[in-house]
């Protein structure tokens, strides 16, 4: 395939596959907000992301099962993108004072969401070359990045222009035809494996994991993937109503410091793929990891300090997600030489799903955890601190021969 076909194919799939999570994480929080939806509601509310953590369950469904249309992976991946532009909409006709009402589609985008990246990263570790896997990865996590632009900076500041909150959501959902058109676009990847029994889609993934590096490794290996962005993930769970409590407006939010926090992260991804081939998957997670950590202190300091300044909240941003760019980029080649092709659509669900573990898990109640320590200064040391685990984690791995196996890759 020509790379600019290839460019196109990441691109929008990239873009397609992170929209409904950006709506979820970026602007379901502050439509809750501005209709005075307390904290510890909003915090409650990140629980639906759940279906992001266990998408590896029906992960396996995927390979064995197909829709009468398109393909094994292009059909599951259209059912999932029509499911989404639709979920989006419809979640602006709620009313988000009734949170019963709002949780139950909430859930269905982030099934429906998770569902579409199980057939997005299938497709795409089966139609790429080996050769292509790593320059097809960074397009598509970069497009990924650039969706946040729709919920988390268009909505908000079409919102603050005067349109109605219905329309916002709608607006938002309609761009998910990006993906839908791409999908009519790709080709189907040629599936040169029989299809397997529900059995052994379900069983022989993990089976291999765990035959290849053993069952103590096997726990060390995912408590590390679990621990090692937990003090940024929990730093940036409430980053919107942070910015929104401490006396910004939602276009400052949306224009300055959600685009400043994009194009940092997408440079640090960029640059980060650069310097791993360089310093190699090990010492990247260690330099990029401790960056990542430090980077949590730029909001002490603009929670701290009493001038709030556009600049300032700019420059805060901007540091912190180009260390979070960074780290993401060790990660996804430290989980990409984990995972065996054969397998690649459930143990790459598997492992992917452990990463964004303690959002969703810890994320519920991180408006309590920020209530019980008294204010966003002493939340953010908190967080400062989460970081410490992984750490250790990385150490013990890089002494363990058996997880040393990416060291060189």
């Amino acid at each position: 395939m020509k790379r600019d076909n290839l460019i196109i194919i990441c691109i929008l799939l990239g873009f397609s596959s992170g929209l409904p999570l950006y709506v979820l994480a970026n602007l379901m929080p502050v439509w809750l907000k501005t209709y005075g939806v307390n904290i510890k509601s909003i915090g409650l509310m990140t629980t639906v992301m759940l279906p992001y953590a266990w998408k590896f369950v029906w992960a396996p469904l995927l390979d064995k099962f197909h829709m009468p249309f398109l393909g094994k992976r292009r059909g599951w991946i259209l059912v999932t993108q029509i499911l989404c532009l639709f979920l989006i909409g419809f979640l602006g006709q709620k009313d988000p004072n009734n949170i019963s009402s709002v949780v139950p589609l909430c859930v269905a985008l982030a099934f429906a969401s998770a569902t579409q990246d199980i057939a997005i990263d299938a497709y795409r570790r089966e139609f790429f070359a080996d050769e292509k896997q790593a320059s097809a990865m960074a397009i598509f996590l970069n497009a990924y990045k650039l969706a946040s632009l729709v919920p988390g900076s268009l909505a908000l500041i079409l919102a603050d222009k005067g349109y109605s909150w219905q329309q916002v959501w709608w607006i938002s959902g309609i761009f998910m035809l990006l993906g839908i058109c791409a999908t009519f676009y790709i080709k189907e990847p040629i599936h040169n494996y029989k299809t397997p029994s529900l059995k052994e889609a379900i069983v022989e993934p993990f089976k291999e994991f765990f035959e290849r590096l053993g069952v103590k490794n096997v726990i060390l290996v995912l408590s590390f993937i679990c621990l090692y962005k937990l003090g940024d993930m929990l730093a940036t769970n409430l980053a919107s109503v942070f910015y929104l409590e401490i006396g910004y407006t939602k276009t400052q939010i949306g224009l300055v410091a959600k685009q400043a926090g994009l194009w940092a992260s997408v440079a640090g991804g960029i640059l980060g793929a650069i310097y791993m081939s360089k310093l190699g998957i090990y010492k990247s997670l260690w330099v990029f990891g401790i960056l990542q950590a430090a980077a949590i202190l730029g909001f002490i300091w603009l929670a701290y300090i009493p001038e709030k300044t556009i600049f300032i909240l700019a420059i805060t941003i901007a540091g912190e997600a180009f260390a979070v760019g960074l780290g993401s980029a060790a990660m996804g080649g430290y989980l990409a030489t984990l995972t065996n092709r054969q397998y690649s659509a459930t143990q790459f669900a598997l492992f992917s799903s452990l990463a964004a573990l303690p959002r969703t898990l810890l994320g519920g109640w991180v408006g309590y955890i920020q209530e019980y320590t008294q204010g966003w200064l002493n939340f953010f040391v908190l967080c400062t601190f989460l970081a410490i685990p992984g750490m250790i984690l990385l150490y013990i791995i890089g002494k363990n021969p058996r997880t040393m196996t990416h060291k060189n890759i």
